[in-house]
């Protein structure tokens, strides 16, 4: 491990902690300050802007939970959208149910999509969602017990590289054909949507799109701990000796399966709580989430970011879907072209991402270049 990455997870570094408070003021105490000027105010952040971060918090935290299996295991998911999915369909489902005999056809207990699907009960599968508290639980349990069984079945055969790639891709795209049929009852090609309130609160008032903002925030901020802790300790470092060199590992005794199981699935967890977070600032959630195009742009973010350095997804997923959001608006028919050339530059001229390319440039004018992470040794 560099020199510069090993500042970077430091646990005792105060210039990281200089760092992490000063965004912390930044996005908690500046932008609710600047929300709240007028509205014909110069600097008056508004609504629909701090509905459009928080949504960007929620894909830096999807992409930070990428990074810790990608770029401390090695382990490229290319289905960490089936994971964000999960966690934004169980909090739409007890949203759902908060509705009650407030939907179109007013029926106290069947969402306005079953009762015109002629369903006559609710499938055993949603009881229990109109608790707030099991909603919450099945965002953590639903996402990790999928990548616990994944995880285990493919580590345990030792599938790696590309072909673990393809095995989570299949999981993605299989998961999005069973949710687009209406006979699942997750509300098919449509999905969840009309959400009212959550945990009695109005979803359209600005003081509560301002809380949610608040709580993803709140929330990278407590992952990105998590994750820094977990890379900084002896867990971390056998992470990255997995993701060097596997066969070494397994030769020294440790068990690379529970390892990296154990990492996939806290990864699963975070993703999960991502999308539990980004359905109500969004307002719906359907089968598109779990297209397999969503998990390949997260891992673009990463890259984009600088993967294996926690700081790089977060700053990745800002700037790639604030492109996005620019660019979509202004030439849509482009916006995939940008992301497929901006993949190539990232590939060939920034390997390291944003991170690495700072970090390079700057041990440059110092006169001694320093890679962001030592390059394999070979064997």
């Amino acid at each position: 491990m560099g020199p510069v990455l090993s500042r970077l997870l430091a646990i005792d570094d105060r210039r990281f902690w200089l760092g992490f408070g000063a965004v912390g003021i930044l996005l908690l105490a500046v932008v609710p300050s600047l929300n709240a000027l007028p509205a014909g105010h110069a600097l008056n952040v508004p609504d629909y802007a701090v509905t459009l971060l928080g949504k960007y918090l929620c894909y830096a935290l999807l992409a930070l939970s990428l990074d810790l299996v990608w770029g401390f295991a090695g382990v490229l998911s290319l289905g960490h959208g089936a994971f964000f999915a999960l966690g934004g369909y169980a909090m739409g489902m007890y949203m759902m149910r908060s509705i009650g005999g407030r939907g179109v056809y007013g029926h106290a207990t069947l969402p306005d999509f079953m009762v015109f699907l002629n369903w006559q009960e609710l499938p055993w599968y949603w009881m229990g969602f109109d608790s707030f508290w099991f909603a919450a639980a099945m965002v953590v349990a639903v996402p990790a017990g999928l990548a616990f069984v994944v995880g285990w079945l493919a580590f345990r055969s030792r599938i790696t590289g590309v072909y673990l790639s393809i095995i989570t891709q299949a999981m993605t795209y299989a998961l999005m054909l069973a949710f687009f049929r209406n006979e699942m009852g997750f509300g098919g090609n449509n999905g969840l949507t009309d959400f009212k309130e959550l945990l009695g609160f109005d979803l359209s008032r600005p003081g509560v799109k301002l809380g949610l903002y608040t709580a993803s925030a709140v929330m990278l901020g407590v992952a990105f701990l998590v994750c820094r802790f977990i890379v900084g300790s002896k867990l971390g470092r056998v992470l990255m000796a997995i993701r060097d060199a596997e066969s070494r590992v397994r030769f020294l005794g440790y068990s690379a399966t529970a390892v990296k199981l154990f990492a996939f699935v806290i990864s699963a967890v975070l993703a999960g709580i991502a999308g539990a977070l980004y359905v109500p600032q969004v307002g719906i959630i359907n089968p598109s989430e779990f297209s397999p195009a969503n998990s390949i742009e997260v891992a673009i973010w990463v890259a984009v970011g600088g993967r294996g350095t926690l700081l790089g997804p977060v700053l990745g997923a800002f700037a790639v879907n604030g492109a996005k959001t620019w660019l979509t608006g202004a030439a849509p028919e482009l916006w995939l072209f940008a992301l497929g050339g901006l993949f190539i530059v990232v590939t060939l001229l920034m390997p390291k991402g944003i991170v690495g390319l700072a970090a390079q440039a700057r041990e440059r004018l110092r006169g001694r270049p320093v890679p962001l992470i030592e390059e394999k040794r070979n064997a």
